[in-house]
């Protein structure tokens, strides 16, 4: 099957879906463009006004239409949310149900889960299902009751059978469980720091993984102003990390907290140089930021990272856990390293 990606072109060459058609049937909305509708796209696209030799000029009306490309994340997106199939989610034997794969917020989530794990708290025992993203998974009708927003992680705590609580974006379920388990990674006399550190995090990180991420590793042509801009405020955001990690051992104060846990998987993985290939020697990690090495390389030790950071992982070489329901499942995997 081929994929698809988003161009603009003027209104009056446009072919395009509208919302209540493509909700009208789950079915048809899944259904691959026709030959009529990929001539005419093509057709619209070389009318449209953005080439290599002319600036991009926006229409007065943006419209969405799908032109053949190379691009594997072309046919996630759209212009409408919802669900596109339908499909129910699995419920295992625990109470916390956990949807998700292992990007870095996700890994955020399973890290917390296995830190207090790690605490003795049994009741954090959790199921981990695998979210495949490129399956479009997300945009199921059971995924979609979760997190309306279709985005990974999302949560559900049957705690209480008879009013479970869903619990969608990366941060809340982090302060979510950690107010569930008595305010775990949250230092009393530190709380407000933990929290500006969270905060900053889930505002900063589309900057580094939208921005630079994509236009530098994901993007099918390579463009400065974008890999510039974004490279600027990725270095700008790791300077920062340097600076506060110069004067202590840990990102909000002095001990390992909820504020790590949240910003590790980014920043941690991009210095260590397992985020985006050649980011690492291209941000000049090594040379620039020599204490967030420092730190990223410490909590990188801790077992329930380790563990954490398999879980929903489904790829590479390294080790992986696509789907997690009990402790013994990480039995064996590690032997070599721990």
């Amino acid at each position: 099957m081929k994929l698809f990606s988003l161009v603009l072109c003027p209104p009056s060459k446009c072919v395009y879906f509208i919302p209540s058609l493509l909700t009208a049937s789950l079915n048809a909305a899944m259904s691959p463009p026709s030959k009529q509708d990929i001539d005419e796209a093509s057709e619209s696209a070389a009318a449209t006004n953005a080439t290599v030799d002319s600036p991009y000029i926006p229409p007065k009306v943006w419209k969405w239409i799908l032109v053949e490309d190379s691009n594997k994340f072309a046919t996630l997106n759209r212009p409408t949310a919802g669900p596109r199939t339908e499909k129910d989610l699995p419920v295992g034997k625990h109470a916390l149900q956990l949807y998700s794969l292992a990007t870095p917020n996700g890994q955020k989530v399973t890290i917390l889960l296995e830190e207090l794990l790690e605490l003795g708290i049994k009741e954090a025992d959790y199921d981990a299902w695998l979210i495949d993203i490129m399956n479009q998974d997300q945009f199921t009708s059971g995924f979609c009751e979760v997190n309306p927003n279709s985005k990974i992680p999302a949560l559900m705590d049957y705690t209480d059978k008879e009013k479970p609580v869903r619990v969608f974006e990366s941060g809340a379920i982090l302060l979510y469980l950690s107010e569930k388990f008595g305010g775990a990674f949250v230092p009393p006399e530190h709380r407000q720091e933990v929290l500006n550190w969270i905060f900053w995090q889930m505002g900063a990180a589309p900057y580094l993984g939208g921005g630079f991420g994509h236009f530098f590793a994901y993007a099918k042509e390579k463009q400065q102003y974008p890999i510039d801009r974004f490279t600027m405020e990725a270095k700008r955001q790791l300077d920062l990390l340097n600076n506060v990690l110069k004067d202590q051992a840990y990102v909000a104060c002095g001990e390992y907290t909820l504020a790590d846990i949240a910003i590790w998987p980014w920043y941690g993985k991009l210095v260590l140089g397992h985020l985006y290939e050649g980011s690492k020697e291209f941000l000049n990690v090594d040379e620039e930021y020599p204490h967030v090495i420092r730190w990223a390389k410490e909590i990188s030790t801790r077992k329930a990272v380790q563990r954490g950071s398999i879980v929903n992982k489904s790829w590479g070489t390294d080790p992986n856990l696509p789907n997690r329901h009990d402790a013994s499942d990480f039995d064996g995997i590690f032997d070599a390293k721990l």
